[in-house]
């Protein structure tokens, strides 16, 4: 077996042939010793001629096409549940280059890995960050050059977007969306839409009003600044301000309100020096955003005078901080949330009226959400922060259409022509009152999740902890409404602080959410090749420091200088294709199979299992040390794997 990256590559390039052919004519799902390195440098030529002869020159024509669609494999299903048994991958397309590069890499993974999740697709804001959201735009940055030269009608992000999800539904994956309740603190939405966002007013470092009705006077400013330079597209301004502050879309639509206030869509940079000016005119008078937050108590703020930074412009932003604070208490200075409740008492004490939704906010983010699905035609969401649960009394007896963004999202489409529309939280199964009010098990079935990150990714294989919430995952997968997911890697976990999660156990990780069919699981792109990092690699090596876009010096353990650089763990990469190759050969007879265990996890410092139903198959993988020779409850088998303390036997079924 080859030992080093250039082995590998020279294996590739050696046999290339072969593996091309059996991928072609679908004898294997994937490209076999594909490095991912190796397979987003495929020019557009060599992947359209692998797709032609694989999907054939009809459903290829029609996946290139981005006014056609193509019907997803989920489109089978009745609801979202077909997610409680996903293998996913998670993609942030910034470290690969662009949508197109998606399809180069899921070419090197195997049918096994059905669902691909694509981190946040919006055009961002501050810092670049993925996660806060500047507008509904999708990304310019995710355009291929090379794809619009080689096929001239795919001349836009959004077309190219839409053949990508095509293409990927060819060939036999679902495609998730993030879906984001939060955006940057001057999004365009916040500024087109200033009601449905909680507004502060500020004399320098003191916050001075915090009621209710602040976004009013911003409206007014707004305005003011518009009547004084006119409407970005030349709309002569006839009408009062009340009509264009108005959610009704029968008096001015969501793109009339934005050409008026930023200008052509495509014009990126005139959209950007319009909203920069029309933010220092609102910050000159002491208007803000209220930042978002996160944990107990989210609410009851002020400002830390200390805690501030100036921007190019000379700009003072200052920090947010919590008058009681908790363990986990943050405050995302970038970010402003939705303002989905009014508030009691005129937010005097800063508490919320969960009986007084703010329909039109909700309204919104449904209709927007729903928007892009239907245009691109993605099969679930990720729900980004999905444990915010903000209610101090927890989760309430009855659950209503107000209680939860995200639940209202996911119902909202499915009710408008897509009931297959699944939704994975991000939660992380933390303690009752951690990272939200209330019990976080019941908030996962109180919004209808049908799976959730869980957080067995950032603990170590084989200590206590982990297998105390590898127990307890278990134990929720048979008993509550949503599944947990065997995480074995995020992209928000391949992080220079998290190397020590991933220098141990993790084969034992990846072939345990591979082959515990009836658990999802979750892994992030370029976990395969990933490096030991014995030592802290540079930064361009970790895919958490491409959420953002940070090429300031003075922020050392975030700066990127450069593309990503993929890892050169060629031992990692051989060992995990041997497992997908396992897979590869049984998954038919084993796909979606509910599981028994014959050494469940905290029994030993191993685990082992077969199905319920028989398949003739069991399963062994040790956490810590190795393996015994013998099984408890095993019978006699053939054993048809074996890659470090991983195993698989072929049993005669009775």
């Amino acid at each position: 077996m080859p030992t080093t990256i250039n082995d590998l590559q020279a294996d590739w390039y050696k046999n290339y042939t072969a593996y091309v052919n059996d991928y072609q004519s679908g004898q294997a799902s994937f490209l076999a010793n594909l490095l991912p390195q190796t397979a987003v440098q495929l020019t557009v030529y060599q992947t359209l001629e692998m797709l032609h002869k694989r999907l054939g020159n009809d459903a290829l024509r029609r996946a290139l096409d981005p006014a056609d669609t193509i019907q997803s494999p989920a489109a089978v299903y009745s609801d979202g549940a077909w997610l409680k048994r996903s293998n996913m991958v998670g993609i942030n397309v910034r470290t690969i280059g662009s949508f197109w590069k998606v399809i180069n890499y899921v070419l090197t993974l195997p049918a096994s890995h059905d669902s691909i999740h694509l981190l946040p697709i919006w055009e961002p804001g501050v810092v670049g960050s993925l996660y806060g959201m500047v507008s509904w735009q999708i990304n310019p940055e995710f355009f291929d050059v090379d794809l619009a030269r080689y096929v001239p009608a795919l001349d836009t992000v959004e077309k190219q977007l839409k053949v990508v999800t095509n293409l990927l539904h060819a060939m036999g994956r679902t495609v998730g969306m993030d879906v984001i309740p939060h955006t940057d603190r001057f999004s365009e939405m916040v500024l087109a839409c200033p009601s449905l966002f909680e507004w502060v007013h500020r004399s320098g470092p003191e916050l001075t009003d915090h009621s209710s009705l602040v976004y009013k006077y911003v409206e007014e400013a707004i305005w003011q600044f518009l009547k004084f330079h006119g409407a970005a597209d030349g709309t002569l301004l006839t009408f009062p301000k009340d009509v264009f502050f108005s959610t009704d879309l029968a008096i001015l639509t969501d793109d009339q309100r934005l050409r008026i206030l930023f200008g052509n869509a495509r014009d990126y940079g005139g959209r950007l020096n319009r909203r920069l000016a029309l933010i220092r005119h609102l910050t000159a008078q002491g208007f803000e955003t209220l930042p978002m937050t996160m944990a107990p108590p989210y609410r009851g703020l002020h400002i830390d005078p200390t805690d501030f930074v100036v921007d190019d412009f000379g700009q003072i932003w200052y920090q947010y901080a919590f008058d009681e604070p908790q363990q986990m208490s943050r405050v995302f200075g970038p970010l402003a949330r939705y303002r989905f409740y009014e508030a009691k008492d005129n937010n005097q004490n800063w508490a919320l009226d969960f009986n007084k939704p703010n329909h039109a906010a909700w309204a919104y983010i449904c209709r927007k959400v729903h928007d892009c699905q239907r245009q691109y035609n993605f099969d679930f969401m990720r729900g980004d922060m999905a444990h915010v649960q903000m209610r101090p009394d927890g989760v309430p007896d009855v659950i209503d259409e107000y209680y939860d963004p995200l639940r209202a999202i996911k119902k909202y489409v499915q009710a408008n022509g897509t009931p297959y529309y699944a939704f994975f939280a991000e939660t992380f199964l933390a303690p009752p009152n951690t990272m939200g009010y209330g019990n976080e098990l019941d908030h996962l079935e109180a919004i209808e999740a049908d799976s959730t990150l869980g957080d067995l990714q950032s603990l170590v294989v084989g200590s206590d902890e982990f297998t105390r919430q590898f127990v307890q995952y278990d134990r929720y997968l048979r008993t509550r409404q949503f599944a947990p997911n065997f995480t074995v890697m995020t992209a928000d976990k391949d992080d220079p602080r998290f190397d020590e999660f991933y220098r141990t156990g993790n084969l034992f990780r990846y072939f345990t959410a591979l082959f515990l069919t009836d658990m999802p699981s979750y892994v992030g792109l370029g976990f395969e090749v990933r490096n030991r990092h014995e030592q802290r690699g540079a930064n361009e090596e970790y895919t958490k420091l491409y959420v953002f876009r940070i090429e300031d010096d003075r922020q050392p353990d975030k700066v990127t200088h450069g593309p990503f650089e993929w890892g050169q763990n060629a031992d990692q990469f051989a060992a995990i294709l041997s497992i997908r190759q396992c897979a590869e050969r049984i998954w038919a007879e084993i796909a979606g199979r509910e599981t028994r265990w014959l050494v469940a996890p905290g029994e030993a410092e191993y685990i082992a299992w077969t199905h319920i139903e028989p398949t003739g198959y069991v399963f062994a993988s040790a956490m810590t040390g190795t393996l015994p020779d013998t099984i408890p409850d095993f019978p006699a088998g053939e054993l048809i794997f074996e890659e470090s303390e991983c195993r698989v036997w072929r049993v005669e079924l009775v």
